[in-house]
């Protein structure tokens, strides 16, 4: 049995009243708050550290943090094929959005508007 849901008929089962009992909007079957279940939740808050910054900057290949996803476009400056990218909407909201490119070999930097 679904925690919220009718054990019936499997729909969605209103807020629970003050009397603790639920009638099913469905199949008008009645049941009391055992039929919500536990409804808990375990979770875990993950913070950042400095050992996990650590590690991220230990897997980066030395001169190859990129500043966005990577993209097959010829470099105008130094050739390479690969350029990271960005975008933002600098126009209005009518207009295209601007589209910064990012060298990853020389860190050449370009717009286009789109």
């Amino acid at each position: 049995m679904d925690p919220g849901f009718c054990p019936e008929c499997g729909s969605i089962l209103p807020h629970l009243r003050k009397t603790n009992k639920v009638s099913c909007y469905n199949c008008q079957s009645v049941f009391d708050a055992a039929a919500f279940g536990t409804m808990e939740t375990e979770y875990t808050i993950v913070f950042n550290s400095y050992e996990n910054k650590k590690s991220d900057q230990a897997e980066r290949v030395e001169g190859e943090a990129t500043e966005g996803p990577i993209v097959n476009r010829q470099c105008p400056k130094c050739g390479n094929d690969q350029m990271s990218y960005a975008t933002l909407q600098l126009r209005s909201a009518d207009e295209g959005q601007t589209v910064f490119f990012t060298c990853t070999k020389c860190k050449f930097k370009m717009s286009e508007n789109s």
